[in-house]
């Protein structure tokens, strides 16, 4: 595991831009990213590819970042993945400050298999994340969302989520997260019973058509004109 003195990630600031130095950076295992906030200039900075998708992996947001040698706090504000969804290739990172608060996606995390199953019913996910208004230091990492009383045709909206102490919802609270039914079997006519009910159907027979009289045969050499 990754302990809390390793989760400091360091940084160092690059001057040259674009998607080939981007790719470079990614080929030596580093991440760019861009440093926003405070009113202060964006800054282009590569990160450790490693230890950035290690802190990740623990739900950390808030990081303790060291740029060439200075600390700061910085928040997580967006990370991209590549095509497949699996390996992180740019983010961006916004100055905070403790006591400010902020607006974020926080996943959501759904326990336990709702009572609604015993009769077929099934959970169908609408919501995968809250936007979630806190300081910096309450940001959570997961929301936990009981489904355990669900019957079928009960559902869920963002208004009966509990929040943890000092976090206010921003999502719409008539926003549904997820709900229990039973699935809609549709039933595809068959086409052989169709068939069945007109009859079959006989295929045309092509025959050689005879030659009407006067008509040559084919094949018949002509008469050579008498003289």
């Amino acid at each position: 595991m990754v302990s809390k003195a390793e989760l400091i990630l360091k940084a160092q600031t690059r001057q040259e831009r674009g998607k080939k130095r981007s790719a470079k950076l990614r080929k030596d295992g580093k991440i760019p990213a861009i440093i926003y906030g405070h009113k202060q200039e964006p800054q282009a900075v590569a990160l450790n590819e490693h230890d950035f998708t290690e802190i990740i992996h623990h739900g950390k947001r808030l990081l303790d970042v060291e740029i060439d040698g200075k600390a700061e706090k910085l928040l997580i504000k967006d990370v991209q993945y590549d095509y497949l969804g699996k390996r992180i290739i740019h983010t961006d990172l916004i100055r905070v400050d403790l006591s400010e608060k902020v607006k974020v996606q926080v996943p959501l995390v759904f326990k336990g298999a709702p009572a609604g199953a015993a009769e077929g019913g099934v959970l169908e996910e609408h919501l995968a994340q809250l936007e979630v208004e806190c300081t910096v230091t309450e940001i959570p990492e997961a929301i936990d969302v009981s489904v355990k009383a669900m019957k079928i045709d009960e559902s869920i909206y963002a208004r009966d989520i509990v929040l943890p102490a000092g976090v206010k919802l921003v999502t719409g609270s008539e926003v549904l997260v997820i709900a229990c039914h039973v699935p809609l079997v549709i039933e595809e006519p068959v086409a052989a019973e169709a068939v069945a009910v007109e009859g079959p159907v006989s295929p045309e027979v092509i025959t050689e058509r005879k030659p009407k009289e006067g008509e040559e045969e084919a094949g018949a050499a002509p008469e050579k004109e008498k003289k």
